[in-house]
């Protein structure tokens, strides 16, 4: 088991350009540089008007075997998934991997409460949470496969924390940054989350001018990808600057 923090906080200016992007836009950015599969699957958003954005604090459960929880009882002293919840800390993702087991609960609304209440920026896993109705009015951003009233002991086992992860198909790694919308999760790498940030923000810019121009009667020959007369056009329209420019 690993509990080593991640040591390099990300810069706010990047956090501010990923709150302002999609998912959909972040996976083509990740799909030009290389990267296929960083999108999770069938992870959906308790509140779809909720944005997260964070970095990966992980939590690995392995299916429970009956000698490995002798009591039934949580120690939060030694139990994983108790010390996880107290190791959280502010901007952070508890991203869970349930092995995408639905069969029981990850953890209930008093967990998720406390997760909160330590200043994380949300819940991930590609399990089920309980107590979801309660989870969903706390207003933490909160993505999960189902939902299921069994107790999280009935099915997993919490093995690891702070250790490269499955969530979704997709490897997470601790310090990953997790970027949430409406549409789900994706995952961009420590390592390009700068110029992917940067490079998104630009890319919704010309869109949104691009779906102006179809949306009112363009062709997208041309337009969609656009040509040197279409970006020219884009480009004069941008003149004399504009407030929402991104920080460089």
């Amino acid at each position: 088991m690993s509990e080593t923090r991640q040591a390099q906080p990300i810069d706010p200016g990047v956090l501010e350009l990923l709150r302002a992007v999609s998912t959909a836009t972040l996976s083509t950015q990740l799909y030009r540089r290389g990267f296929r599969n960083l999108f999770m699957h069938d992870v959906q958003p308790l509140r779809p008007d909720l944005r997260l954005v964070g970095q990966a604090f992980t939590l690995r459960y392995i299916p429970l075997r009956e000698d490995l929880e002798r009591t039934g009882e949580f120690d939060n002293r030694t139990n994983k998934q108790r010390i996880a919840v107290e190791s959280v800390g502010p901007g952070d993702v508890l991203v869970i991997d349930a092995r995408g087991d639905t069969r029981a609960g990850v953890l209930g609304n008093i967990l998720a409460a406390r997760i909160k209440a330590r200043g994380a920026a949300g819940i991930v896993t590609d399990g089920a949470f309980r107590d979801t109705p309660e989870i969903r009015e706390l207003g933490i951003p909160a993505y999960a496969r189902s939902q299921n009233a069994n107790l999280s002991i009935s099915i997993h086992h919490p093995a690891d924390i702070n250790v490269p992860i499955a969530c979704g198909g997709v490897a997470v790694l601790p310090g990953d940054v997790i970027v949430g919308d409406a549409e789900g999760v994706i995952v961009v790498p420590r390592s390009v989350v700068e110029e992917v940030a940067r490079a998104a923000y630009e890319q919704e810019r010309l869109e949104a001018f691009i779906f102006q121009k179809v949306a009112a009667g363009s062709s997208i020959l041309g337009v969609y990808p656009p040509d040197e007369a279409t970006l020219a056009e884009y480009e004069a329209s941008r003149s004399g600057g504009d407030p929402g420019d991104p920080p460089r």
